[in-house]
């Protein structure tokens, strides 16, 4: 789901009226009571937090804390939500659970900044970030709020995701546990809005759009949604033209984030400092790290956060879950499907209620051990949990080449190359989804690629029917050896699981699932940046050159009978910018910058491959979920 669909779902949840109360709200009100507050933080400014504490008084409990920049409405001391924690077996339990808006966000006061930067030396009041929020916040809680037990946890998804991941650097010594989910690490590089320097573009505007006009004084009420006039969003990108139109036609120079992106088109110095991975060492809290393989926003945080955290803090008792789930999925619906690929489990509660809580539990409430693996993930394909001591799990590198006639092979061409060409044309970019949609519908993950594969514009690479289970575990990296006739140009490169019959769908879905070429992952590189995303570079015109990268990981098996397929293309529309195909600011460029050439990828010896990490061990079977 688009991060401003989910906030808005957030908000929509939490906004229900009190006449309309369900159950939830009325077992809330009756025992829970409620308080408002401003905090102080060390620099004076003051954030409002509502604070749910169990009506019990017989017990001390600990404290829960999630910290957003999307409301904690219901606003009001006599206001309560329909739901409070992660789930509800959290509210039955009892725990203190406190909501509170960041700073600069709805009532709270102080200057908001996206993905506020670490400030790793801190040499008084006013040198203030998320962590030192974090810090101040506890140490209030702790002191005010009653009945608590001396133990916090923190928990958020997407954007409280990375306050969770920034919280977790406040050195507080109450602070044990700690959740960030589907956590933004790194804006530029994979997180949310960029991927490897190429521009998530409907992402980018329908968030900043709804979320990023000024807050001028503190509110409870949340900007009104966009009017795009139409739901078509490959004809409004389009027709948007170049960038630069976006302030020339609809905001005006009034969303100071979409400004700030639009002036920094590398990974420069204000990119770098919203980098959170540099400042992960030494964290003291136990971490579970939680994501989604078809995530579209935030897989790339997931994995960077937990593999960070393993590099650079390797004292931490550091964990790792990864479902089959779009973004937030986990906390939504039963997580049995995504688009038309069911996962024939309800991975939902089997999460919720065998995996967070337990860890939550152990380290708050000093429950009984949680037992839980390092890494704890869903192998897509077969539909299984499985249990790894390591993630990546130990894996056999093993490469497909591309090989003439459009096939993959896992044997390289002994001698002699060639090469496949289409022409890539601005105009006419390749759609990213068979419907039409205004934003980044969460099922484009698992998508059918059927709709493109016929495309002059897309090269097909396909091998023979796998004659045994193929299981990739990790990372994915692909080089291409690639020639254009333009000075820049975007490589797409899509891994696709080619379901032959549907013979192993369930009864019900086999026709449905007959020849479907589902999606697997996809990621791209904008060429300019093969060497490095801070140093852009041109391509010499009809030169040979390699550009390789790294796919976010994948755990799936491809199935006895079905092909391994990879499609490579040059755009992915709307879902991504338009490139000029001409070496220059992509944020800056006019309509006459965007120009037709003729792309090469080239096989045989020496030439362009995937490198699979084929799983050679099966790890433990987990849980089989409800």
């Amino acid at each position: 789901m688009p991060l401003v669909l989910w906030a808005q779902l957030l908000v929509g949840l939490m906004l229900s009226c009190e006449c309309l109360a369900p159950q939830g709200m009325t077992h809330i009100r009756r025992h829970y009571t409620k308080q408002e507050v401003l905090i102080p933080m060390r620099d004076g400014t003051r954030l409002f937090t509502a604070i749910y504490t169990p009506r019990e008084w017989r017990r001390t409990f600990p404290i829960l804390l999630n910290r957003t920049p999307y409301g904690v409405a219901p606003y009001g001391g006599r206001a309560f939500p329909r739901e409070l924690g992660p789930s509800s077996v959290f509210e039955k339990e009892g725990f203190i659970f406190v909501y509170q808006d960041v700073r600069g966000r709805m009532k709270s006061e102080g200057r908001f900044i996206d993905l506020t930067p670490h400030k790793p030396e801190k040499h008084g009041p006013q040198d203030i970030d998320e962590s030192t929020d974090t810090h101040d916040t506890i140490e209030w809680l702790l002191r005010h709020v009653p009945r608590h037990n001396g133990r916090v946890g923190q928990w958020g998804i997407s954007y409280p995701g990375f306050y969770a991941a920034a919280g977790m650097l406040c050195g507080h010594p109450a602070l044990k546990a700690v959740s960030p989910q589907a956590p933004i690490v790194d804006w530029f590089q994979g997180d949310d809005f960029h991927r490897n320097g190429a521009l998530w573009l409907p992402h980018l505007f329908n968030f900043m759009v709804w979320f990023g006009p000024p807050r001028p004084e503190p509110t409870t009420a949340m900007p009104a949604p966009f009017d795009h006039r139409t739901n078509d969003g490959y004809e409004f990108f389009l027709g948007l033209g170049p960038l630069s139109n976006a302030n020339a036609k609809h905001f005006h120079g009034s969303i100071p984030f979409w400004n700030e992106v639009m002036a920094h088109g590398t990974y420069d110095a204000f990119w770098q400092q919203r980098n959170l991975r540099p400042h992960l060492r030494d964290v003291k809290p136990a971490v579970l790290t939680v994501g989604g393989w078809f995530d579209a926003e935030n897989l790339f945080g997931s994995l960077q956060l937990f593999k960070t955290l393993q590099e650079q803090s390797p004292s931490t008792e550091n964990r790792l879950v990864m479902g089959p789930w779009h973004h937030g999925q986990w906390e939504r619906d039963l997580g049995e499907r995504l688009g038309e690929v069911q996962f024939g489990l309800n991975t939902t509660v089997f999460f919720q209620e065998q995996v967070l809580f337990p860890f939550f539990m152990q380290h708050l409430k000093g429950g009984k051990a949680a037992e839980l693996p390092r890494a704890f993930v869903f192998n897509t394909g077969v539909n299984q949990w499985r249990r790894f001591e390591q993630w990546p799990p130990a894996f056999s590198a093993s490469r497909v080449y591309f090989r003439p006639g459009r096939a993959l092979a896992f044997a390289a061409a002994e001698r002699g190359t060639g090469f496949d060409e289409f022409i890539s044309d601005p105009a006419r970019p390749v759609p990213f989804l068979n419907e039409r949609h205004i934003g980044m519908p969460v099922h484009y993950m698992t998508a059918d690629q059927r709709f493109v594969a016929s495309r002059p514009d897309v090269l097909v690479y396909q091998t023979e029917p796998l004659p045994e289970d193929l299981t990739v575990a990790g990372p994915l990296r692909v080089h291409l050896e690639v020639s254009t006739t333009g000075t820049d140009a975007d490589w797409v490169a899509k891994v696709v699981d080619v379901h032959p019959d549907g013979t192993n769908a369930p009864e019900a879905r086999k026709e449905a699932m007959a020849g479907y070429q589902q999606l697997v992952r996809g990621e791209v590189m904008r060429g300019k940046f093969r060497n490095g995303l801070e140093r852009p570079e041109p391509f010499i015109p009809g030169r040979r050159t390699p550009v390789e990268w790294v796919l976010n990981d994948i755990c799936h098996t491809f199935r006895k009978g079905h092909r391994l397929m990879v499609q490579v293309q040059s755009s992915w529309f709307p879902l991504m910018d338009r490139n000029p195909q001409v070496f220059t600011d992509i944020y800056s460029a006019k309509p006459a910058d965007f120009q037709k050439a003729t792309h090469r990828v080239f096989f045989g010896a020496e030439g362009s491959f995937l490198e699979l990490p084929v799983l050679t061990a099966p790890g433990a079977p987990g849980a089989p979920g409800r």
